[in-house]
């Protein structure tokens, strides 16, 4: 089951939030349980955190946001991509839902708007997880590195097979056969009259990024008061060294590492990312 929910955000941009998991039971009342807000990475989408939502609502109301740009929200093409339009959509989408204050839970881009916001409103925010997103600066090579590769995608594909078998193998940034990488692509495809393509923009995607890479985001995480955890994957792009770092500037910081994984850490292991975040969750219910 996946239920929508349609939220205004920034610039009266019309996003979709969901819910995944089962309605509560008979005399539950929803609102009255801690809410939990699960923010997606750049290019993802609000179902790659359904298998987490579904575990999580049988404890918690969690909602799911298709970002602008992505999924099934609005992609104009004239909008606004900056690092205040998506905190500003997120601080949205938690007070017309009535979500906070919530936990937060961000992957890479997610994360980095997770603590943005918590730095803005921490009347909005009891908890955060940060999944595999860096502090520091990437710079202009990177943005560049990004460019060659989504010039490299071999669009449209004939067949979602197709997808899948270009992410785990043929795509020239796999080091090793991953096929959940397979799976997490395909989903962000939808059916064209010639071929399967991505529902987002991929110039949209390149325009959000160049808000974040040129910048180091130290201060914004020292900002942070709630508690917060930051997990990485045992092979993801955020370093050990890097996280732990983090951890030491959040005030309230703690660490968590998933073996086996890599950037995709809930999607690569989700019963050990399971594992990463439940005792973490479990300490904000009475917070």
């Amino acid at each position: 089951m996946a239920r929508r929910i349609d939220v205004t955000g920034a610039d009266g941009i019309r996003l979709a939030a969901w819910e995944f998991g089962d309605p509560p039971k008979t005399g539950s009342d929803p609102a009255e349980r801690t809410s939990v807000l699960l923010l997606h990475g750049l290019m993802g989408r609000a179902s790659h955190w359904a298998s987490t939502a579904r575990w999580l609502s049988a404890r918690y109301r969690a909602v799911a946001l298709d970002q602008r740009g992505h999924g099934r929200s609005d992609k104009p093409a004239q909008a606004s991509f900056t690092r205040d339009a998506y905190v500003d959509d997120t601080e949205a989408a938690l007070e017309q839902l009535g979500l906070g204050p919530a936990v937060l839970v961000g992957h890479g881009m997610g994360a980095l708007t997770a603590w943005q916001l918590a730095a803005k409103r921490p009347d909005l925010v009891r908890g955060a997880i940060i999944c595999d997103m860096r502090a520091s600066a990437l710079g202009a090579a990177s943005q560049r590195e990004w460019a060659q590769w989504f010039k490299a995608w071999p669009v449209p594909f004939a067949t979602l097979a197709d997808v899948r078998k270009w992410f785990v193998e043929d795509d020239p940034w796999v080091e090793r056969p991953n096929p959940a990488r397979g799976e997490f692509y395909a989903e962000v495809m939808a059916e064209s009259p010639d071929g399967w393509r991505p529902v987002f923009d991929p110039g949209q995607m390149l325009r959000s990024r160049e808000t974040w890479v040129y910048d180091a985001h130290w201060e914004e995480l020292a900002q942070v008061r709630c508690p917060t955890l930051v997990v990485r994957g045992l092979d993801s792009e955020l370093g050990r060294a890097e996280a732990q770092e983090m951890v030491r500037v959040l005030p309230r910081g703690r660490y968590a590492e998933v073996a086996d994984a890599g950037h995709l850490v809930h999607y690569d292991q989700p019963d050990a990312w399971r594992t990463a975040i439940e005792p973490f969750l479990d300490t904000l219910r009475d917070t």
